[in-house]
């Protein structure tokens, strides 16, 4: 199942990232057409190191724990409960629960 992580900002934080990564492309055009690429080598150096350490501070064992944790119905299918309390989304699933309770009386 996957799960959606909630952002703020829809449309707005869209638009913002967009207008960073235009800018940061035009600034490293700007470098590269003052020819200043050793500004640019430090500068990319700089950002690699920081993004290293980010992820080597990440929490990841503790996200994949969250992750494996069973839900609900999954709990429910391993007790050996037939039926899950979530509700049907289409009809074909409707369909298919209803054959099953008709099965079994």
């Amino acid at each position: 199942m996957s799960q959606r992580v909630k952002t703020s900002g829809g449309r707005k934080g869209r638009r913002g990232r967009l207008i960073g990564v235009f800018c940061a492309a035009a600034f490293v055009s700007a470098l590269l057409y003052w020819e200043q690429t050793a500004l640019l080598y430090v500068l990319l150096t700089l950002a690699m190191c920081g993004l290293l350490v980010v992820v080597a501070f990440s929490n990841l064992e503790g996200r994949d724990k969250e992750l494996s944790e069973p839900t609900q119905n999954d709990r429910a299918a391993t007790a050996g409960v037939d039926e899950i309390t979530t509700a049907p989304s289409t009809r074909r699933a409707r369909r298919v629960t209803q054959r099953k309770r008709q099965d079994a009386a």
